[in-house]
């Protein structure tokens, strides 16, 4: 059985390479949904964060600057509810929870370690594009530089 996003062949563009946007042309489309649920920032970071270990919510929430206890719940609630990650809860007072990768979590934190690893090496990089497009940016903000225009002599302009 096939999921109702999917689309069962692979397109090919004019070039005869593969469509990278064939399975985003249906807004049901299952891979769409995958993908803007385990590309948010929140889940990168949690998943990152569970790599190879058990983590409790409190020390996540330590961990990720920025997150609301809110987001943080919601972002877990729905990597669970993906088969990502696996939430225990111990039965004691006061209740401890943790987190874990899941096998198939596991297989996405490899794909998550590369583009860490590559937005590493590229990190420089990035950092002088963002200044060169700031610089032009800022440059043609600036307005023209004239003189002003001349005062009559009760103070109101001529134009």
């Amino acid at each position: 059985m096939t999921s109702p996003g999917y689309l069962g062949v692979t397109e090919f563009d004019d070039d005869g390479d593969p469509d990278p946007f064939q399975w985003d042309t249906r807004g049901d489309c299952e891979v769409r949904q995958i993908l803007d649920r385990v590309a948010d920032k929140w889940s990168l970071l949690v998943i990152a964060l569970l790599d190879s270990r058990v983590v409790r919510f409190s020390e996540l929430r330590r961990e990720i600057d920025g997150i609301s206890q809110r987001m943080l719940t919601v972002t877990l609630r729905q990597l669970e509810r993906d088969g990502l990650v696996s939430r225990t809860v111990h039965p004691v007072v006061p209740p401890r929870v943790e987190y874990a990768l899941t096998a198939l979590g596991c297989t996405l934190h490899t794909t998550i370690r590369s583009l860490v690893t590559w937005t590493e090496e590229h990190q420089n990089e990035i950092a002088a594009a963002r200044e060169a497009y700031d610089a032009r940016e800022a440059q043609s903000a600036e307005p023209p530089r004239t003189a002003p225009a001349p005062q009559t002599p009760h103070g109101t302009r001529r134009d």
